[in-house]
């Protein structure tokens, strides 16, 4: 399963990022005629959790490469040997694959509202249909499933603290989006933060 494994997961994490963010930025770009990577590179709350972010992705990548590239070496990331076993390991292939579908189905229905980071300079449309009628913020929640997944076919202690890292900052990014867009929107956003829960 390792060998499966170490072919599927580089694999997985390309197609993922390349098709949730770095292809549907590039669309977005050119339906709006700007960036839609709008984090600040500032030391604004925005600026550091996007950076801590931008970071905790890499990080995984290079875990996933090392993972592919020097199995005999996987006992330095202190593996959690009860967790290690094939059942947890078709979880996480499965987590990994409804996350990639769910992921790229809720920016499929944000439409031209997509955006890596908050953007004060132009006024996006309040989306709550599709899977926004189910999780006011589904792309996180794909993410987690993403991390859980890979957790799960690689348990131990360097996946277990991305799984934390980037839960953590996701539930911060989220309040801080939150906030904008109570200002934004008012009693729209308020009327469906009433409705619809926060992840799922």
């Amino acid at each position: 399963m390792n060998d499966i494994l170490r072919l599927v997961l580089p694999i997985y994490f390309i197609i993922y990022f390349g098709l949730a963010f770095v292809l549907k930025s590039f669309l977005v770009a050119r339906k709006i005629g700007k960036n839609p990577l709008v984090l600040p590179k500032d030391d604004s709350a925005f600026g550091i959790i996007g950076r801590y972010f931008k970071l905790t992705l890499i990080a995984m990548f290079l875990y996933v490469l090392a993972f592919s590239m020097f199995p005999e070496g996987q006992y330095i990331f202190l593996p959690i040997t009860v967790l290690d076993n094939l059942a947890v390991k078709y979880l996480g292939l499965a987590l990994l694959f409804i996350a990639l579908l769910w992921t790229i189905l809720a920016q499929q229905h944000m439409k031209n509202s997509w955006r890596i980071g908050i953007d004060t300079e132009t006024k996006t449309e309040l989306i709550s249909t599709g899977l926004f009628g189910l999780s006011r913020n589904p792309i996180f929640f794909g993410m987690i499933l993403s991390l859980v997944g890979l957790f799960c076919t690689t348990p131990n202690a360097l996946t277990a603290l991305f799984l934390i890292l980037g839960y953590v900052l996701i539930q911060i990014q989220i309040r801080l989006e939150e906030e904008f867009l109570t200002k934004e929107h008012g009693q729209k956003y308020l009327a469906y933060k009433q409705k619809v829960r926060r992840l799922i």
